[in-house]
């Protein structure tokens, strides 16, 4: 893959991001803002899975650090500086790439950060979440679902049966106040990070796959919405 990377600007202080255009498929689909984990970051197993995957699916996708992560912190960044560091990135990606169509979202607590940018009327074409962090694991009771009915742009969610984070039922419950196109796939058998068991009869490279060619489709499929504003 050819990957271009970015020095973004966030307030006083900077990040970087990465660039990797989709391989050529023949279609236009758009670009997919993707922010990490808590414990994670743009260039961990994970996301470098979900960037191989999805470059192979024709998708071309810009993965970043949050601050604290750039700086080689372990401790995430408050809710409100996620938020502006993913905006940085979006911003920065619609200078450079003038796309016809965005998609924000991410892997667990980036993916909620960018769930948050939604709720509040932020403009882009799609959600795109992998792992959203219902809650905290052990404690359903904790739910991170009041901003989720403010949502509108379409989204597209995965999540593992085996997800310690997101219950189904709970989840299930949660979408019915919702009233954005919001699609739910369920991952059979897979963890938080789409691990899956030997005993499965599948792999985690398969799962990543399965994901790519439905977000594929999913994008593909999109009305063009606010990625120009």
């Amino acid at each position: 893959m050819s990957t271009v990377e970015w020095k973004v600007a966030v307030g006083t202080e900077t990040t970087t991001a990465l660039y990797e255009p989709g391989a050529p498929s023949g279609k236009q689909v758009p670009v997919f803002v993707c922010a990490h984990g808590a414990g994670g970051s743009m260039t961990d197993r994970s996301m470098l899975a979900t960037a191989k995957a999805f470059h192979e699916h024709g998708i071309g996708m810009v993965r970043f650090n949050f601050l604290y992560k750039e700086k080689g912190s372990s401790r995430p960044d408050s809710m409100p500086l996620l938020m502006e560091t993913t905006a940085a990135v979006v911003a920065r990606v619609r200078e450079e790439l003038y796309p016809d169509r965005l998609v924000i979202g991410g892997r667990s607590m980036g993916g909620r950060a960018a769930s948050m940018l939604a709720a509040d009327g932020y403009a882009a074409d799609g959600l795109l979440l992998l792992a959203y962090p219902l809650h905290p694991a052990g404690q359903p009771e904790k739910l991170r679902d009041a901003h989720l009915p403010k949502i509108r742009m379409p989204v597209l969610a995965f999540s593992g049966t085996r997800d310690p984070l997101c219950t189904r039922e709970l989840m299930d419950v949660a979408l019915q106040k919702v009233t954005a196109p919001w699609e739910m796939q369920w991952v059979e058998g897979a963890d938080h990070s789409f691990h899956v068991l030997k005993s499965s009869g599948t792999t985690d490279a398969a799962v990543m796959d399965g994901i790519a060619t439905m977000s594929a489709e999913w994008l593909a499929r999109l009305p063009k919405a606010g990625a120009a504003r």
